[in-house]
C-alpha cells in the first residue's frame, strides 16, 4: 500500500512531465488498478511492454524527486503544519504563551522549506 501511495504522490507532482502514452498506461496501472494483461490488450502491446513502461515511469518519477524533492518538502510541510495545529489546540486549553512561540518557530521552519 505504501508503494502505491508513493507512486500516486510522485505522479501528482511530476506526472505531467511524462508523455501522454506513459500517463495513460501509468494511470491505468496505479489508479485504475487494471491488470497488465488488460492494459496490454487495450493498448495493443505485450504484457511485458506494459510492465517495462510502468517500471520506466517509476524510475523517471523517482529521478525527478531525487532532483527536486517536491514530495519530500510536501510531506515535511504537512508534518510541521500538524505540529502547529497540535500546539495551537494545546494553547487554547492552557493559554501558555510558550506554546505560541513554539508554533511560530515551527511556522518559520515551513517558510524555510
Amino acid at each position: 500500500m505504501e508503494r502505491i501511495v508513493r507512486q500516486g504522490l510522485l505522479y501528482d507532482f511530476y506526472g505531467e512531465l511524462l508523455t501522454a502514452r506513459q500517463r495513460c498506461i501509468y494511470e491505468d496501472v496505479v489508479f485504475n488498478d487494471l491488470s497488465l494483461s488488460e492494459i496490454a490488450q487495450e493498448q495493443g502491446i505485450t504484457r511485458q511492454g506494459v510492465h517495462d513502461l510502468v517500471r520506466r515511469c517509476d524510475r523517471i518519477l523517482e529521478s525527478y524527486e531525487n532532483k527536486l524533492h517536491l514530495v519530500e518538502k510536501f510531506e515535511m510541510t504537512k508534518l510541521l503544519a500538524g505540529r502547529i495545529e497540535t500546539l495551537l489546540n494545546q494553547y487554547q486549553k492552557e493559554q501558555d504563551a510558550s506554546l505560541l512561540r513554539q508554533a511560530e518557530e515551527v511556522a518559520r521552519k515551513i517558510v524555510e522549506i
